[in-house]
């Protein structure tokens, strides 16, 4: 869970990085595109047999817009303008919005008085780390803020497109067909829009490039699905609480970047958001509902 955290949080830093030389839209297409070729190449390796049902390869397209596409894309623009440690704090209310969705979409998934609790906290962390006052005087700083919060409620849809076209498929495939989806997508978006892909880029570029397309997004979903197995979901939530700390660390060493103290308020309130509808704080008072 800690190697997790620190390939993701190292890739807000990266993917900053890159922004500098390239668009954002290009930043994706690079991810996913490599990303693509290394997962389909370990799939290959692996000899892993592959889905014929169209239902399936439609849910890896859908996957690859509510995963990847959207989500990849609003946080890189995001970047643009604001901090990478404050994005991921940002992006930490993923699993807050989770909840509401399953709620919406699924009947199992029914909003109890201790779920009700951790959003509640979480919508205060969201609104003290953005700075709710700060909306008043909107401009472009306060709709990349805008633009990472809904790539965090376009990954809590993407969880339920997956609970409804993927399962049963093995996780190196799902990941693959996944990125595949997104670049078929990406690239042309990217090329129509910023212009012609290229490798002709300064070495600190292509580093980061190659640092959060085959680490933080290949490497990175197998690592996953090995933790999700291994841990189980409710610990693997945990892993979104780890990744801030190092994307504030790293931003502050390698790109000189300093976070507001609402930021660090702010991600309190998530964490013990977090924390409550883990169900971890009910385990620690007997006779609570969990």
């Amino acid at each position: 869970m800690l190697l997790l955290a620190a390939i993701w949080g190292a890739s807000f830093v990266s993917i900053r990085i890159a922004l500098d030389e390239v668009g954002p839209l290009t930043a994706v297409a690079h991810r996913v595109g490599w990303a693509a070729l290394a997962l389909w190449t370990i799939v290959w390796i692996m000899r892993l047999p592959l889905p014929r049902e169209p239902k399936v390869w439609f849910g890896f397209l859908g996957m690859g817009v509510l995963n990847n596409v959207i989500p990849f894309g609003l946080m890189a623009w995001g970047q643009l303008h604001i901090e990478s440690g404050l994005t991921s704090i940002l992006n930490a209310a993923t699993a807050i919005f989770g909840v509401i969705v399953a709620a919406i979409f699924f009947a199992d998934e029914r909003v109890t008085w201790p779920k009700a609790i951790g959003v509640c906290l979480g919508f205060a962390g969201v609104a003290t780390a953005i700075g709710l006052q700060n909306l008043r005087n909107f401009d472009l700083r306060s709709l990349a803020q805008l633009a990472v919060i809904g790539g965090t409620i376009s990954y809590a849809l993407a969880s339920v497109w997956a609970r409804k076209f993927l399962g049963g498929q093995p996780p190196q495939v799902a990941a693959a067909g996944m990125v595949t989806g997104s670049t078929l997508i990406m690239l042309p978006l990217a090329w129509m829009v910023e212009g012609p892909l290229t490798l002709r880029l300064q070495s600190e570029t292509m580093l980061a490039i190659g640092y959060y397309s085959l680490v933080a997004t290949g490497l990175a979903y197998l690592l996953y699905y090995r933790v999700l197995a291994m841990a189980g979901s409710g610990n693997l939530m945990l892993v979104t609480l780890l990744i801030p700390p190092f994307a504030i660390v790293l931003g502050a060493v390698l790109l000189q970047e300093t976070l507001r103290t609402a930021a660090y308020g702010g991600f309190a309130l998530l964490a013990l958001g977090l924390l409550v509808l883990d169900g971890r704080i009910w385990r620690l008072i007997p006779g609570q509902v969990r």
